[in-house]
């Protein structure tokens, strides 16, 4: 970690310690000791221990707002794929900063007042808008909340689960708020035949994580024959 600039080092440890003690619990002075420069040297990158924390929030928030311009570019076009680029997109970039969002599981570092709040809730307030799509009715505000709020959880209590297995169980979950091949506005009468790009996408997931085409068709409402037609399964599935 020596050949590091100083400022990436700072954050490295700084990262360590607020895992470990918590953010509050975690001076300055202290990542200085364990840097082994002074406390005026981590000041001098850093005025303040929040601009620390602001450091290494900042990847997270950058991703967090490129996948709500992401979604934002296809919501006009179709609010469905809005929807899924923004669940999806969120729950990977939560999955990549999991140990950073658990630091809010000791102290709610991240829910200070300031910069980092501000910003992570004005995304999420815009994340909300797409998924609940235009012009939505209070219920289907109040949907896409929920499914919102289902994706951080999950990944800060089981960060250290395999991500692959975690992803695919967080979709699935997701699955009972936007049952994936149903398109809006039918009432899910018979089995699908054909499934659109989100459904495409949890099918994927869920055999990656190692589900097999009876657990994939009985959480998507498809019969095994469409599995094995999108995935190419074998029929020793």
């Amino acid at each position: 970690m020596s050949d590091r600039p100083t400022r990436e080092r700072i954050l490295v440890v700084a990262m360590e310690l607020f895992g470990a003690h918590g953010y509050h619990r975690t001076s300055v002075r202290a990542i200085a000791e364990q840097l082994g420069i002074s406390k005026a040297g981590v000041l001098y990158h850093f005025p303040s221990k929040y601009d620390i924390l602001a450091g290494l929030a900042e990847p997270l928030l950058e991703a967090m707002a490129a996948t709500i311009d992401d979604a934002a570019e296809a919501a006009a076009a179709d609010p469905v794929v809005a929807r899924t680029r923004v669940l999806e997109g969120l729950l990977d970039v939560f999955i990549a900063h999991r140990y950073l969002l658990r630091l809010n599981v000791n102290d709610l570092a991240l829910a200070a007042p300031g910069s980092i709040f501000d910003r992570f809730r004005n995304t999420m307030m815009a994340a909300n808008r797409l998924v609940a799509g235009p012009r939505p009715t209070l219920p289907e505000r109040v949907r896409a909340a929920q499914a919102l709020g289902a994706l951080s959880d999950p990944v800060v209590l089981y960060a250290d689960e395999d991500v692959a297995r975690l992803r695919a169980a967080v979709l699935s979950g997701l699955a009972a708020l936007y049952p994936p091949a149903t398109a809006p506005g039918s009432r899910g009468r018979g089995r699908p035949k054909t499934l659109d790009a989100e459904a495409i996408s949890q099918a994927h997931a869920m055999s990656a994580a190692g589900c097999g085409a009876d657990e994939i068709a009985a959480e998507l409402g498809i019969s095994r024959a469409t599995v094995y037609r999108y995935l190419n399964l074998s029929l020793r599935d």
